[in-house]
């Protein structure tokens, strides 16, 4: 047998303990699927991030489609109403932003003819005038007890006079009474929902506040809203 040289044994050894070579086509494969999943998580990223952003649109879009219609509807609805009294006619501006629900309601009784033939019941001077259905002081008596303590007048918005205003108290539709002021009154808002202002007719107001009253701040002659007429502008 013959024998195998040293030199040959070592070369032989050397070649079987050596790194193996990586082929080319390993790495192109093997960096072709590295690229795949990076695109493929990619694109998943896209998919749901526009999808979320088509989510926020439509639910922004469906807000705003039903911020307009809500926009139209008030804009559809009458924005001033004309008391038409024994005294003269006062234009009242509705506030139907600040005041929806009581305007609302006001303009259905109107509609319904509810204030026709109202009288104003009581008429405190240099205070409010109150027409109404009940004959009692109540809210108007405290107003009256309060309103001589006031020496100086708070004359923010809704506390200027010529406010129109109705009870703060829960009511049903007889219940409904509308209070005008002839003078800024500090505590109004603690009193009265206000939805409207006069902006015509404030000198008729003050010839309402002029009439004589008795005892209960009642006028001693009859003074009636005839009717209401309702209007968009002015």
């Amino acid at each position: 047998m013959a024998r195998i040289k040293p030199q040959v044994l070592l070369q032989q050894s050397k070649r079987k303990k050596g790194p193996s070579r990586i082929s080319l086509t390993t790495i192109i494969m093997s960096t072709l699927i590295v690229v795949l999943i990076v695109f493929f998580v990619y694109a998943s990223y896209r998919h749901w991030t526009q999808r979320s952003i088509i989510h926020i649109d439509n639910k922004q879009s469906v807000i705003e489609g039903d911020n307009s219609f809500m926009d139209s509807k008030k804009s559809d609805l009458p924005g001033y109403a004309i008391l038409d009294t024994t005294k003269g006619s006062i234009t009242v501006e509705l506030f139907k932003d600040s005041s929806p629900e009581v305007v609302d309601q006001f303009l259905d009784l109107c509609q319904r003819g509810r204030f026709n033939g109202m009288l104003f019941r009581h008429v405190i001077k240099h205070y409010v005038i109150q027409a109404g259905d009940s004959d009692k002081l109540g809210a108007v008596e405290d107003w009256t007890l309060k309103g001589k303590q006031y020496n100086q007048l708070d004359t923010s918005l809704k506390h200027e006079a010529f406010m129109l205003g109705t009870s703060k108290e829960k009511h049903v539709d007889k219940g409904f009474e509308l209070f005008i002021t002839t003078a800024p009154i500090p505590d109004l808002n603690e009193k009265l929902i206000v939805f409207g202002k006069v902006t015509k007719g404030e000198d008729i107001v003050q010839e309402i506040e002029e009439v004589d009253t008795d005892e209960h701040y009642r006028p001693k002659s009859s003074i009636e809203i005839r009717s209401v007429i309702l209007k968009q502008s002015i």
